[in-house]
């Protein structure tokens, strides 16, 4: 598994200066409710240990790098006032997207260097895209203190992955990655996005949840529910005292030199 130093270092030996913070945002397996979330149903994920780590810096001068740990690709750079949906940018239109989103939603982001590496499997159900997502919309809300709550996070990186990247996915991984809590299941009712944290602590009970790979990839078909179906353009409420969600992990360090 990642760990922040571990990334930290590697984003320092990529970019030649430490990163403002690390973050981290897990995959999700859901006990309750496929599909539902684009029809306004309840769904009951929790969150898994496996995540997406990410050491972050800001930029003023409207660049966004990007690099992964987990990719033989290289270091990739664009302009966030250039960013255009659909096309087709490979593993980058992930956290890119969530920059567009940001700035879509009136928010300034105004560039930033991140370098990224999960443990969450891809392609096997487990919401490695929204992992990647949310660590970055985390990341970067607490870095130009935009001030936004975890579900208002997660509608937003949702709407990166639709408008953006193409996934006609609905908004319980994002919302997952972003809300559950460790002991938990997480109860969204996809009606109005209200959360209710439901305690469940396997191991107080000598019990364990098994996550089997069947070797079968999952991926998001031409048949799977529009994005039109979820409610991905609403704004989602605060989370009440009961659903608190996970704390991102930070380390203050230097900042970086934009000139």
């Amino acid at each position: 598994m990642a760990t922040a130093a571990e990334v930290a270092a590697q984003f320092q030996e990529l970019y030649g200066y430490a990163p403002h913070g690390v973050w981290s945002a897990p995959g999700r397996v859901n006990l309750i409710g496929e599909y539902t979330d684009f029809n306004e149903g309840f769904v009951l994920p929790l969150a898994l240990p496996h995540t997406a780590v990410a050491a972050v810096s800001p930029r003023t001068d409207g660049i966004l790098r990007l690099h992964s740990a987990d990719l033989d690709a290289p270091l990739a750079e664009l302009r966030v006032d250039e960013l255009t949906p659909l096309s087709d940018g490979g593993w980058a239109a992930y956290p890119a997207g969530v920059v567009w989103a940001l700035r879509a939603a009136g928010h300034r982001v105004t560039g930033a260097d991140l370098h990224l590496a999960s443990t969450v499997p891809t392609g096997a159900g487990l919401s490695s895209s929204a992992a990647l997502e949310v660590v970055t919309a985390l990341a970067l809300d607490d870095l130009f203190g935009l001030g936004l709550t975890r579900p208002e996070l997660a509608v937003l990186a949702q709407r990166a992955e639709n408008a953006f990247v193409g996934v006609p996915c609905g908004v319980m991984d994002q919302t997952a990655s972003a809300c559950c809590t460790d002991g938990h299941a997480l109860h969204l009712d996809c009606r109005d996005l209200s959360l209710r944290q439901v305690p469940f602590d396997l191991a107080a009970h000598g019990l364990r949840l098994l996550v089997v790979d069947t070797t079968a990839s999952s991926t998001h078909s031409a048949t799977a529910p529009t994005p039109s179906a979820a409610p991905a353009a609403r704004t989602a409420p605060a989370p009440s005292a009961s659903a608190t969600c996970a704390t991102s992990r930070t380390r203050n360090c230097p900042p970086p030199s934009t000139s």
